[in-house]
C-alpha cells in the first residue's frame, strides 16, 4: 500500500448548493481554483464542513466525482465515506476508489455509539475494505460522533487489522494524546490536525499536516503562522494563532456553517444555502456578520500575505473560541 503523506493546509470543502436544496455543481471548479490560488494542498470532501451526512449516498458520490475532476490531480482528494450504515460506507468507499480519490476517510457510527476500540476498528476495516487500494483515515471527531475511545489504541489494534491504514484526522483538543499518535512507532501514520483554532499548539508537538474549514476563507493567515513558526518567530505566529481565533468567534455568533457559507458568497464564491437541520441567516444577520468581520479587518487580510499582523492583532483581546471541529 503506497503511503500518502498529507501535507500543509488541506480544505474540508464545502458542498455548494442551490436555493432549493439541490446540488449546484457549477461551482465546484471555482471553489477549487480558489483553494488552489490559497496554496491549499489538499481537499477533503464530504466531510462535517461538506454536510456529508446530510447528502443522500448518491449526492455524495456525484459532489466526490466532482471535485475529483475539478482537482485534476492538481492536489490529493480524500473522500469521507462514513455512514451509520457500514454497507452504505463500505459502498461509497468502492465509488470513491473507482472515480480516482486519492485518500478515504470515515467517521465512526453516530446512531448507535461505538463502545470500544475493538468495536471501532472492526467498523472501519469494514469501510476500508470498500477501497483496498487507497490510504485509509480515521475521522476522529468524538463531540459529534460519541466515540471517546483512545487512539493510540486504536492505532496499536487497527495498524494489525486494516491493511490500508494511512492514519487518522484528528479533530479533538486532546494534545497530549495527538501528540503520541504522531510519535508512535517513529511517526509511521500520518496524524492530520483538526481544530483551526488551536493549529498553532499542534505545530509545536509534531503537527505537518492539517483539515480545517476556515481554510476556505483564510489559508494565507494560516500558511503566515505555518511559516513564521518554521521561521522561529514565534511571536508573529501567535499573533496568526490571535487573528485565526477572533474569526472563529465571529463565525460561532451565529451557525457555523450557514455563517461560512455566506463568507465565502462575501468573497465571490455563491455555496448556497444549507441543509437542514442547519439554519439559514436572515438578511440582517448576513449584514451583522459583515460588519463583525469588518471590524477584525478580515477583508483586509484574509488573502494577503503583507498586512500588519502587530496592528490588527492588537486591536481587541482575544477570547475562547465558541465552539471547535471541522
Amino acid at each position: 500500500m503506497p503511503c500518502l503523506r498529507l501535507k500543509g493546509l488541506v480544505a474540508a470543502t464545502l458542498t455548494p448548493l442551490h436555493d432549493d436544496g439541490s446540488l449546484n455543481l457549477d461551482q465546484v471548479g471555482p471553489i477549487v481554483d480558489h483553494l488552489l490560488g490559497q496554496g491549499v494542498e489538499g481537499l477533503y470532501v464530504c466531510g462535517s464542513t461538506g454536510e456529508g451526512i446530510s447528502l443522500m449516498g448518491a449526492e455524495r458520490k456525484t459532489v466526490a466525482r466532482a471535485y475529483v475532476e475539478a482537482a485534476h490531480h492538481q492536489l490529493p482528494v480524500v473522500v469521507q465515506v462514513g455512514h451509520n450504515s457500514l454497507s452504505e460506507a463500505h459502498e461509497l468507499a468502492r465509488h470513491a476508489q473507482e472515480i480516482g480519490a486519492d485518500a478515504i476517510s470515515a467517521n465512526a457510527p453516530s446512531y448507535f455509539k461505538v463502545g470500544s476500540v475493538e468495536s471501532l476498528v472492526a467498523c472501519m476495516r469494514k469501510i476500508a475494505s470498500g477501497a483496498p487500494d487507497l490510504p485509509f483515515f480515521y475521522y476522529h471527531i468524538p463531540h459529534l460522533t460519541g466515540a471517546h475511545l483512545n487512539m493510540l489504541e486504536f492505532l496499536e489494534q487497527a495498524s494489525q487489522q486494516i491493511p490500508n491504514l494511512a492514519g487518522i484526522k484528528y479533530t479533538s483538543p486532546t494534545l497530549h494524546e495527538y501528540q503520541c499518535c504522531l510519535e508512535w512507532k517513529d511517526g509511521a501514520y500520518g496524524v492530520l490536525w483538526g481544530c483551526d483554532e488551536m493549529l498553532l499548539p499542534a505545530l509545536a508537538v509534531g503537527a505537518t499536516g492539517a483539515v480545517g474549514s476556515t481554510y476556505n476563507i483564510a489559508a494565507s493567515l494560516y500558511t503566515r503562522m505555518i511559516e513564521a513558526f518554521q521561521d522561529g518567530n514565534l511571536d508573529t505566529a501567535r499573533r496568526c494563532q490571535s487573528l485565526a481565533i477572533r474569526l472563529i468567534n465571529v463565525l460561532y455568533e451565529w451557525p457555523f456553517h450557514a455563517a461560512l457559507k455566506e463568507v465565502m458568497r462575501m468573497l465571490g464564491l455563491d455555496c448556497g444555502p444549507c441543509r437542514l437541520p442547519h439554519p439559514e441567516l436572515a438578511a440582517e444577520d448576513v449584514r451583522r456578520l459583515r460588519t463583525r468581520l469588518e471590524a477584525i479587518q478580515f477583508f483586509d487580510w484574509c488573502r494577503s500575505q503583507t498586512w500588519d499582523v502587530n496592528r490588527v492583532a492588537n486591536d481587541t483581546p482575544t477570547q475562547p473560541p465558541l465552539g471547535g471541529g471541522n
